[in-house]
């Protein structure tokens, strides 16, 4: 833990994770521009419209008062993290096509633009308090925060299910599994937040991780 310690006070972990960050985005980008140049769909777009968010907010966040720097931390946040950049598009044919193109472009353009309020949400409402690994850049209550504590994870659970259905190939699948159960893990771990007086306040509050009434 001394060198990562020393390695955040000369910002070179600052700069690798923003370098990660526009690494994977890009990857992402040239994989569903290609897909939406070819069929015209928007459900990749849309996903990407959301991701964009993350690398806005890696570079503008603040810096953290306490970070948790434990290996399973930092284990569970680069598996989860990785995870939603490696979807691809496929030529398998969507669980639940429509018959007409038309009407399948104007159908995901609405229920995908729906999916998408719930992580857009989150993310504009976490500001510069948006970070990879846990840490505490500052409690934050309002927006989908006054539902559930982790609404950009859930937003994200949702919209990587809808995405499988429209691009459902083993690979995808595969991240979903080893991604999402990592992002959920991401969720629980609450241990430097907890330490927090308004954090513990907001708890008591707010009692759902993901889904209210459900966990």
């Amino acid at each position: 833990t001394a060198m990562v310690d020393q390695l955040r006070r000369t910002g070179i972990t600052d700069f690798i994770a923003k370098a990660t960050v526009g690494l994977l985005f890009s990857l992402l980008s040239v994989n569903l521009l290609q897909e939406f140049l070819r069929t015209g769909h928007v459900t990749g777009m849309l996903l990407l419209a959301s991701e964009s968010l993350v690398v806005i907010l890696t570079v503008a966040r603040r810096r953290a008062m306490v970070i948790d720097s434990s290996a399973k931390a930092a284990t569970v946040t680069v598996v989860s993290l990785v995870g939603p950049w490696l979807f691809r598009t496929g030529e398998a044919s969507a669980l639940a096509p429509d018959k007409s193109q038309r009407g399948r472009v104007v159908l995901e353009t609405v229920i995908g633009t729906r999916r998408m309020r719930i992580p857009v949400a989150s993310k504009i409402a976490l500001g510069r308090s948006f970070g990879l690994v846990p840490a505490n850049r500052g409690v934050v209550v309002r927006g989908p925060y006054g539902f559930v504590r982790h609404p950009i994870y859930a937003g994200y659970l949702v919209t990587h299910v809808a995405f499988f259905f429209a691009h459902p190939t083993i690979w995808n699948a595969a991240v979903i599994i080893v991604g999402d159960g990592t992002l959920i893990a991401r969720a629980l771990m609450e241990r430097v937040l907890g330490r927090d007086a308004t954090y513990a306040a907001y708890c008591q509050r707010v009692s759902w991780h993901l889904v209210p009434g459900v966990f």
